[in-house]
């Protein structure tokens, strides 16, 4: 992987590319329907306290990446697990983005072409971008990230511009009290999208001059937040809390509405277009976190396993035999059930484990 060390700025447009990703595909907390932007400002919470934890881990051992520091001081083999486990948790998740993707280019754009071959070349320039390491893909963020924010803020004006927004969608609020938005955002919302900050574990150490990393990173965690419940928000103004619970992808729905001026039609064409460079760069990004973790835990050289991951990847992408199928074993199979685990209780020991050692350390 290049040696090259990354800017502040390089990596923060990929932390946005990454946050972003594939969250605007989906609508969020669903459960709590009018009450859904309360949820997401829960799930935003609890997740800026991981991401605390996430970089209290960084700031005790910065040189370290996630796989190095599990197995400094977790030990050899406990922390051998713990980082076989955080990479195939991203190689997983890599392997759930692609899925993603392809359902979406088959579903609005390319349907005459097979999913597997939608995700085939797909995962091809991915991992031939794997290959030039992670210096390289945070420079290619910087250029995409101006064509991100700009669509994303037209899309927004023209939804506007239309009077598409209906506030009283959004009445009344707390209607059935707060357990049905709490049960909305615990855990499926914070494991999905905010603690998958936990990513960034492994990129940290290789930002130089990181003299103000921590303010950077927390102050775009917010400003994306924002920006992620506003857009969850619109999909239930303009749709409704029924329409858009039945909804696959509601965003896409929403903008196929938009007519501006019998000129700006098919901006649906625009917003995939959007939303395949974030899903492209989650992918990317999980897929070169997989693949640097398993060069670390067999020693050998990251370039060897870019072929293998990507092999994994496109394997895992297939283990649900429909989109329905997929969509269930993300949310209520594995991001309800075993990524608390992975994204909350192992980090927390980790970050522990760190504590007591440096404070016995004066004491040897």
């Amino acid at each position: 992987m290049s040696s090259g060390k990354s800017r502040n700025f390089e990596l923060i447009a990929g932390l946005i590319l990454f946050e972003v990703g594939s969250t605007t595909l989906f609508q969020m907390g669903v459960e709590a329907k009018q009450d859904a932007w309360i949820a997401m400002l829960i799930g935003a919470g609890l997740g800026f306290l991981l991401l605390l934890i996430y970089l209290g881990i960084y700031r005790r051992d910065s040189e370290r990446d996630l796989f190095e520091l599990c197995r400094h001081y977790l030990g050899k083999w406990i922390g051998t697990i713990f980082a076989l486990i955080f990479a195939l948790y991203f190689a997983y998740e890599s392997s759930r983005n692609l899925r993603d993707l392809g359902e979406l280019g088959a579903f609005a754009l390319l349907n005459r072409t097979p999913l597997p071959i939608i995700m085939l070349i797909t995962l091809l320039v991915l991992a031939n971008s794997a290959r030039y390491g992670i210096h390289m893909v945070f420079l290619v963020c910087v250029v995409l990230l101006p064509i991100v924010i700009v669509s994303y803020f037209l899309l927004v004006i023209m939804i506007a511009g239309e009077g598409m927004i209906k506030f009283e969608y959004m009445l009344p609020v707390l209607e059935n009290g707060i357990k049905p938005v709490w049960d909305a955002a615990v855990p499926e919302i914070v494991s999905f999208p905010f603690a998958q900050t936990l990513l960034f574990l492994v990129f940290f150490p290789l930002v130089k001059k990181a003299k103000h990393l921590r303010a950077s990173v927390l102050i775009t965690y917010i400003v994306v937040a924002v920006a992620l419940i506003v857009i969850n928000q619109i999909n239930l103004l303009v749709l409704g809390p029924t329409i858009v619970e039945m909804t696959v992808f509601p965003l896409l729905q929403v903008v196929q509405l938009i007519e501006l001026a019998e000129v700006f039609e098919r901006m649906d064409v625009l917003f995939v277009l959007v939303l395949f460079i974030g899903l492209g760069t989650k992918i990317l990004l999980f897929y070169i976190g997989a693949a640097i973790g398993f060069s670390q835990i067999t020693a050998t050289g990251y370039k060897k396993w870019v072929i293998p991951v990507g092999l994994m990847v496109y394997s895992a992408s297939f283990i649900s035999p429909n989109f329905s199928h997929h969509l269930w074993v993300g949310i209520d199979l594995v991001l309800n059930r075993y990524y608390p685990y992975i994204q909350m209780a192992m980090p927390a020991l980790l970050l522990m484990v760190m504590m007591i050692r440096r404070n016995k350390r004066p004491q040897e």
